[in-house]
């Protein structure tokens, strides 16, 4: 079994790419769950960079993390200085890491045309840096930027590059594909062509894998350099990055640990927590999830088509790769108008409904005329499990709509004010309540709410979570029609409800009162 070591730059090379902004609490947070999950390398960012890359190294200090070396980023000594002179190896020194990561020049290309120095300089940048490093005690990780490009260049030159850093007393040379843009095979060779170079020249340095995903290749690139020898790779969680992003080590991590045969990673755990991991990245990030990432998205084991939803009921490996569970996933069975029989079965919760192939036919037929008119219960179960009881006859309202009207008042100089009435009958008797809102849909739930609490109070516990409006057929302008979707919480669990309508009042009452209805139903 090949230990497989994985380094995450989620906090550095991660942060880098568009709209990614994380703050000192972020990146602690972060690099707490990075620690749980059993990563071996977290670089923290570049402490000469930024005020608050400074800061994260001196309180990482304080987090007693139990697997993960946390190690800091920064690149070789500036021409004409020596290393001892360069203020960013102080900054690195002070940045108190066990480990640094160096990043210098591999291609003759960007040697001459970025950097501007002569080629035997930047052999020199790097070997002083690597050797200076060490010197005062520190274990030196050498990135080297460009190298599959530059070896395609000038491969005689790379090699100089990497033992220059191998023999300073680099213990870990990983070449990086900067520009995303080479194929596998080409990883796979180039990988090995360096192992070997490293492995004549006498130095006992492991090799490191880096790819970006500018051709959206960078997780079968990491595993190809890993077939290449590589004993690190490098990425980000969920893939994030400049550009086209990273390696998404999620994928990396799950194809290694059971896709791969030899590879143990994460110390051997972990897996089961892969989508946990996943989401709280996101959600630190303020960034929405991917719902077709492998392995972690909420679509990966989402299974919508008839024949699909037949065949794993009856086997589940008969459309799944692994179990969902092996990486903290759970299956899902969508309803639409593809859906077979087989859907509405495996999605009903009452056991007379599942073995009624008449009923489940009809509410079939209700589903597929439904999304012809743009409503869609994927992410609305509530609404569907009140769609069977009405197809099923068994639905008792616990209130009735009479009517509704909602008022939105805007005068010069003042805010505008919106206020709702709502005219239901309740338990026999006719409610008439009104109440003002934040706009026009929370003051419908608050008339709602005024109209139906004093008979279930148990409606307190009740809140709205989320709010979402879309154009279904946009072709039609003002005139379109929207669907609503409406997610809701009793502090216990949470329920998707959903409405269609040319009015987005209506279809906001629809959503909301489905609401209502499947919380008092239960």
């Amino acid at each position: 079994m090949r230990t497989i070591e994985i380094y995450d730059t989620t906090l550095r090379d991660g942060s880098q790419g568009e709209g990614v902004n994380f703050s000192l609490e972020d990146k602690l947070a972060i690099t707490r769950r990075l620690d749980e999950a059993g990563v071996d390398f977290v670089e923290g960012g570049y402490p000469l960079s930024n005020p608050k890359d400074a800061q994260y190294f001196a309180r990482v200090k304080d987090l007693n993390l139990s697997h993960s070396r946390v190690a800091a980023f920064g690149m070789t000594r500036r021409r004409g200085m020596t290393a001892a002179e360069d203020p960013g190896m102080k900054a690195l020194l002070d940045a108190g890491t066990s480990v640094i990561t160096i990043v210098g020049k591999t291609s003759a290309f960007h040697v001459a045309e970025v950097l501007g120095v002569s080629r035997e300089e930047n052999l020199a940048m790097i070997a002083d840096t690597v050797a200076y490093l060490t010197t005062v005690g520190r274990e030196v990780f050498y990135d080297a930027e460009h190298f599959f490009d530059g070896w395609k260049l000038d491969a005689d030159y790379a090699r100089q590059t990497i033992l220059a850093a191998a023999q300073a007393g680099a213990t870990r040379i990983v070449l990086c594909d900067t520009n995303g843009g080479t194929l596998p095979d080409e990883i796979a060779a180039l990988t090995a062509a360096a192992r070997v170079a490293i492995e004549q020249s006498g130095c006992p340095v492991a090799i490191g894998i880096h790819c970006h995903n500018d051709c959206d290749l960078a997780v079968a690139n990491s595993l190809a350099g890993v077939a290449g020898g590589a004993a690190q790779v490098q990425g980000t969680i969920n893939g994030i990055g400049e550009r086209c992003g990273n390696a998404d080590l999620i994928s990396v991590v799950a194809n290694l640990a059971l896709k791969l045969s030899g590879y143990t990673v994460l110390g051997g755990t972990g897996m089961a927590h892969l989508t946990e991991l996943s989401r709280f990245v996101y959600e630190t990030a303020n960034m929405s999830y991917r719902p077709g990432q492998p392995f972690v998205g909420s679509s990966a084991f989402a299974h919508k088509g008839g024949m699909h939803v037949h065949a794993v009921s009856k086997a589940a490996e008969s459309y799944e790769h692994i179990a969902p569970e092996a990486v903290g996933n759970s299956r899902r069975i969508l309803v639409s108008e593809l859906s077979g029989r087989s859907n509405i079965a495996a999605l009903v919760t009452r056991p007379d409904v599942k073995n009624d192939r008449t009923l489940l036919d009809k509410v079939l037929a209700e589903v597929c005329r439904l999304e012809n008119e743009g409503w869609q219960f994927e992410a609305a179960g509530a609404s569907f499990d009140l769609l069977v009881d009405r197809c099923a006859g068994t639905f008792t309202p616990r209130f009735e709509k009479q009517s509704y009207n909602v008022v939105v008042e805007s005068r010069d100089g003042q805010d505008v004010r919106t206020e709702a009435m709502v005219k239901l009958l309740v338990e026999g008797g006719q409610r008439h309540e009104v109440a003002e809102g934040d706009g026009p849909v929370n003051a419908l739930d608050a008339a709602l709410r005024k109209a139906l609490e004093t008979v279930y109070p148990a409606l307190a516990r009740m809140h709205l979570l989320d709010y979402k409006v879309r154009v279904i057929n946009a072709q039609e302008g003002t005139a379109a029609k929207v669907r609503v979707s409406i997610e809701s919480t009793d502090g216990e669990t949470v329920w998707g409800t959903v409405g269609v309508s040319e009015n987005v009042i209506e279809a906001s009452w629809l959503a909301l009162a489905d609401s209502f209805h499947y919380f008092l139903s239960k």
